[in-house]
């Protein structure tokens, strides 16, 4: 199993102005759709359709298990059959957004601006845990969400499978 080392943080909006001053450059933008196949408090398998600017689209099925900044994690690519085939009959509601990946420095930093909620945050991945520690989150970051439950994923695609009132 490989091992997901990150830190998420709140944004109060899409860093427009970053981009404006040249303080990040956009490496890439892309839809995701996200749909949960199964989940428990501390593991969760998750299948994705990833739609880029020209409309091609790649699907990934993923597992992963822990909390926190470190996680447990195996990832690979799928086909659109496997895909529909696994998200048949089960009548949820992806989690969709859109993920702006971006440059600074020796970062990269992945923007996600969901569709169905006001929400944008931003994630850092990191190659250790020691340079997850050391990393100092630049001025336009909001709070750090660290493992807030109200801010995975998960939590954010279960509350939109609620019957709406």
């Amino acid at each position: 199993m490989g091992k997901e080392i990150e830190r998420k943080f709140l944004l109060p909006a899409f860093p427009q102005r970053e981009l404006e001053d040249q303080a990040i450059s956009i490496i890439s933008r892309i839809m995701i759709y996200q749909t949960y196949l199964a989940y428990s408090s501390d593991q969760e398998i998750r299948i994705r359709k990833l739609v880029n600017h020209d409309g091609a689209a790649e699907y990934t099925h993923t597992f992963k298990s822990g909390h926190g900044m470190v996680r447990e994690e195996i990832e690979y690519a799928i086909t659109e059959p496997v895909y529909e085939q696994l998200l048949q009959n089960t009548r949820f509601v992806p989690l969709e957004k859109i993920r702006t990946t971006v440059q600074s420095g020796p970062f990269t930093f992945e923007i996600d601006e969901y569709r169905q909620i006001e929400l944008t945050v931003v994630e850092v991945e990191f190659p250790d845990e020691e340079a997850a520690r050391q990393f100092s989150a630049p001025a336009w970051f909001g709070r750090e969400l660290g493992a807030e439950e109200e801010y995975r994923n998960k939590t954010l695609w279960m509350k939109l499978q609620l019957p709406q009132a």
